[in-house]
């Protein structure tokens, strides 16, 4: 067993060790700054947040199949848009589904993680029990326990159901974070072509590929810096886009706000049939970008969000597209480049750099998003541990992921160079946007109905609105998974089987060491035995199993036929708040053996794990001091608490020794096909992931890891 940092956000991220003033003051620290604040986050938040939704027009029309279109089509196409951005953007999003943060964080994952708090259905709830819960909202009347709630928590088919739908809605989530920059860039980069026929499409893929990776090369300065840096340019793009809306509603076709009643609607689908029920696939895309607001709430706060779309980004986007539509409609074959057309030519050119620039910055919605979905899922323990770097002190979803970040550039740079076209890529982003919104939907229900206790009647009316019109999208994107739309499966299937095998592998683990822990009456036995010495010295023995103790120990007392005369078995535990207080940050337990304690060490994302100039070892020696002091009552009989002292002084000062434990899966002969598959790729993955022990600065000298075989 590698050693584990524990993370408490299984079941909320706030364990009951921690006191009401801790969790006031990182309350106060957030919600410091008032209604500035929002507005200065607000403004930040179109560099980050809305860069997909507010460059849709540059691929929507462009990505619609359109044959021979009348008036009447281009009328019905634009009421289409408007009702789309208004039910799923500001109803569904703004109003409903941002509210349902977990801990600040947002996506399918926070949904889910939020339901396993309010109700026992996480696949590990035996882990689950491990940590305490902070969390006044729980559920822990069995009485009030609805129809819904008692099933799910019955059936394991239910949970893993469940689980599955969430880590899709994950998975496709990062895909959209690959198709997004691919058909944002190569969309205004496409423009060129415009003025110069002769550009090649080759060229094209080029320059769209060198923009994408030197877009990725910044984001280890972190969210804060970059959306500054990008928010002026995004500023621009929503300011000017409507204004040549404006004009171009005014000069084409000032009565375009007619298309604004939903009969237009129903008389496009009486007109076209089947074909306009395809044409969904194209129009689906106006609202791309907006499951980023939801998944990227832990890099900024929900109301900075509503502030931003209510109030910049649905007005650009309805007054865009009312623009484009009534150029087109006097116009009626340029829909191929339904956006630059519409540009009047004196400010073309400053209209080409503006929307390159903002196609760049478009892309940032998405890798934020991706950075953050990935680190919730390392924390829930359903991915492999790589390396997420908190690039701010004040707000714990702002992170970076070096390894996420380069394999994302390069699947990017791989969409455009192997697709080149972007209908195909619009068809393949089709279905990642809407599959998402689609899972938020029936997860979104589930809290509705678990979490809130809404009334039937308002749940009933979401689902049923939501999930016809977001099942008729996905219907339609569906025809399209020939032409490009298997892409984001592919990526999906990949990402859920690396998830599954790094799940598997830790549940097998974990199990092994639920049945195989050495409880305290069994390492008093070991102890009392002739063959085992308790030799001088102090051992920090780490374990990430606070129930009893860690299978290694037994595997280390039976071979090495020794326990140090002071061993501290230390569980690491790493809380979803910004500091926790110096006061709880080492919390001791005496375990009934003279001479073995237990300790848990508590971070905070913006804590330092080894400030400066106080060693490690001091730091637990004085804690422990402290401990044995302050609860002298609890002594053993028999051994004073000065006796205790001066035996923790003495093991210090001939030697520390920091023990932690190397483990593999034996497969044997007897094991079945999915072990030897499931358990040799997590055995893979984990070889090849990042170490779960912090940077504790331990001197190599000083270090000891003890290997174990587990049987598969």
């Amino acid at each position: 067993m590698d050693l584990e940092m524990n993370a408490s956000s299984h079941n909320g991220g706030i364990p009951g060790d921690l006191s009401d003033a801790t969790l006031e003051a990182n309350r106060h620290a957030k919600k410091n700054g008032g209604v500035w604040k929002d507005v200065l986050l607000a403004y930040k938040t179109l560099g980050v947040v809305f860069g997909g939704l507010v460059t849709s027009p540059l691929y929507v029309y462009p990505s619609m199949n359109l044959v021979s279109p009348t008036e009447a089509d281009y009328l019905g196409i634009y009421s289409i848009m408007f009702w789309t951005l208004t039910m799923i953007g500001v109803v569904k999003y703004v109003c409903i589904v941002l509210n349902a943060d977990d801990h600040g964080e947002g996506g399918t994952l926070a949904l889910y993680s939020l339901l396993c708090r309010h109700a026992d259905i996480g696949i590990l709830s035996a882990r689950n029990a491990n940590t305490k819960v902070h969390n006044s909202q729980s559920n822990s009347n069995p009485s009030k326990q609805g129809k819904l709630e008692k099933f799910l928590e019955r059936s394991i088919f239910a949970r893993r159901m469940l689980l599955f739908i969430a880590i899709l809605g994950m998975c496709m989530l990062i895909g959209d974070g690959i198709l997004t920059p691919a058909i944002s860039v190569l969309s205004a980069i496409d423009g060129i072509r415009v003025p110069f026929p002769s550009v090649g499409k080759v060229a094209v893929e080029a320059l769209s590929a060198a923009i994408l990776i030197a877009l990725f090369l910044p984001q280890k300065f972190g969210t804060s810096r970059v959306s500054f840096m990008f928010a002026p340019i995004m500023a621009s793009w929503t300011l000017t886009t409507p204004m040549i809306g404006i004009y171009s509603i005014l000069r084409y076709y000032p009565q375009i706000f007619k298309a604004v009643s939903p009969h237009y609607i129903v008389r496009f689908f009486l007109r076209n049939g089947r074909s306009g029920w395809q044409l969904l696939g194209g129009t689906v895309l106006c609202i791309t970008g907006a499951e980023a607001m939801f998944a990227d709430l832990g890099h900024f706060n929900r109301r900075s969000i509503q502030i931003a779309f209510l109030f910049t980004i649905y007005p650009s986007l309805i007054l865009t597209y009312a623009g484009q539509t009534a150029y087109l409609i006097k116009n009626l074959d340029d829909f191929g480049d339904g956006f630059y057309k519409f540009v009047p030519r004196p400010v073309y050119w400053p209209m080409f750099i503006i929307a390159t620039l903002a196609a760049i910055v478009a892309s940032q919605s998405l890798i934020s998003a991706s950075f953050s979905v990935i680190k919730q899922a390392v924390v829930l323990d359903y991915f492999p541990r790589v390396k997420v770097v908190h690039t701010s002190q004040n707000k714990e979803g702002q992170v970076y992921s070096p390894e996420i970040n380069y394999i994302l550039m390069f699947l990017c740079v791989a969409v455009v160079l192997g697709f080149g076209d972007g209908k195909d890529i619009g068809n393949a982003f089709g279905i990642v946007v809407i599959l998402v919104m689609f899972i938020t939907t029936i997860l979104m229900t589930l809290v509705m109905i678990i979490v809130w206790r809404t009334p039937l009647l308002l749940v009933g009316l979401y689902f049923v609105v939501f999930f016809l019109l977001e099942g008729t999208y996905v219907s339609a994107v569906m025809t399209k998974f020939v032409e490009g739309g298997w892409l984001p499966f592919a990526i999906s299937v990949a990402l859920a089987f690396i998830m599954f095998g790094w799940y598997y592998g830790r549940q097998k683990k974990f199990e092994y060491e639920m049945m195989n822990k050495v409880t305290l009456e069994c390492l008093s036995s070991l102890l009392s035995r002739s063959d085992v010495q308790r030799v001088p010295g102090l051992c920090i023995f780490y374990t990430n199993i606070q129930d009893g103790l860690t299978p290694i120990l037994g595997h280390y007392i039976h071979n090495m036929k020794s326990l140090h005369k002071v061993t501290i078995f230390t569980t690491l535990r790493y809380l979803l708040v910004a500091k926790v207080a110096p006061n709880e940050r080492i919390i001791f337990r005496r375990l009934g053996i003279k001479g073995i304690y237990g300790c848990v060490i508590q971070y905070g994302y913006a804590d330092l794990r080894n400030p400066e100039g106080d060693d490690f070892i001091t730091q637990v020696t004085c804690s422990l001091r402290n401990y044995l002091e302050r609860n002298y009552e609890e002594q053993l009989e028999g051994c004073s608490v000065q006796e205790e002292i001066l035996q923790l002084e003495e093991a210090k000062s001939v030697g520390v020794v920091h023990v932690r434990g190397k483990t593999r899966f034996y497969i044997g002969k007897d094991s079945g096909w999915s072990d030897k598959v499931l358990l040799g790729f997590y055995e893979f993955l984990h070889s090849n992931c990042r170490s779960a022990l912090p940077a504790l600065e331990i001197p190599l000298l000083e270090s000891l890891e003890i290997g174990m075989l587990y049987k598969a």
